[in-house]
């Protein structure tokens, strides 16, 4: 069952890290399929000599248009399970087997990461962080009808039914809440899972303003206003 779960792996200039990300998840027997999206380091180089699928963008389309990319492919070859895994090191391998499990188990059609059903989870998100993305579950839940404990954690895992169903427009970062929608919009059974998310100093040079969370929230408005 292992090799039917897809681990989907969106990369921009990961050249730092990527070898790490692979490396925890090359200890179960997943297939992974890396997405690079147009880097301009040596990410590709990397991937040419690493037992991973890779797929490559000649140019950067955004981390959406990444995923959708990897999910395309892995339905292609027959996958049961996509679980979609960022690149930077901020999440760990064994937090998948939760992910899949109520998939596994007829339970559920979608698992969404959290990082706020553990406590412990909870205090290592950053105190700015923490707060916007206490704003952003609310704006979610307003715009999506899905009320969820976290919002935009890259950590996700689809039935290959639910994720055939799901075809993703926002090629950047707003694909995390159209990604909602879509699980609301279809009626997936959807539950959440504790993940642990690890904010080492270079995912936090690397990753999102915090700030970010609400720029993709008013675009997404603006697109309801405007479409």
């Amino acid at each position: 069952m292992s090799r039917s779960i897809f681990v989907i792996v969106p990369t921009f200039n990961e050249e730092r890290v990527i070898l790490a990300t692979l490396d925890s998840l090359l200890e179960y027997d997943y297939t992974i399929v890396v997405v690079d999206d147009g880097s301009k380091d040596h990410t590709w180089d990397i991937l040419a000599d690493y037992p991973v699928i890779a797929l490559r963008h000649q140019v950067n389309l955004g981390q959406g248009a990444a995923i959708q990319t990897g999910v395309t492919f892995a339905l292609n070859q027959g996958a049961k399970i996509i679980v979609h895994f960022d690149a930077d090191g901020q999440h760990r391998a064994e937090d998948i087997l939760s992910l899949v499990d109520p998939i596994e188990n007829r339970e559920a059609d979608v698992v969404l990461g959290s990082r706020f059903l553990r406590k412990a989870d909870a205090h290592a998100v950053p105190l700015l962080k923490r707060v916007i993305l206490r704003g952003a579950v609310l704006v979610n839940g307003l715009l999506t009808g899905l009320w969820l404990t976290d919002a935009h954690n890259g950590m996700r895992a689809f039935s290959a039914a639910a994720a055939r169903q799901i075809k993703l427009r926002e090629n950047g970062y707003a694909h995390a809440t159209e990604i909602i929608a879509e699980i609301g919009r279809l009626k997936l059974r959807c539950v959440e899972q504790p993940t642990h998310v690890t904010y080492s100093s270079y995912a936090i040079l690397k990753g999102q303003s915090p700030w970010n969370s609400i720029n993709i929230l008013i675009d997404l408005l603006l697109r309801k206003v405007f479409p």
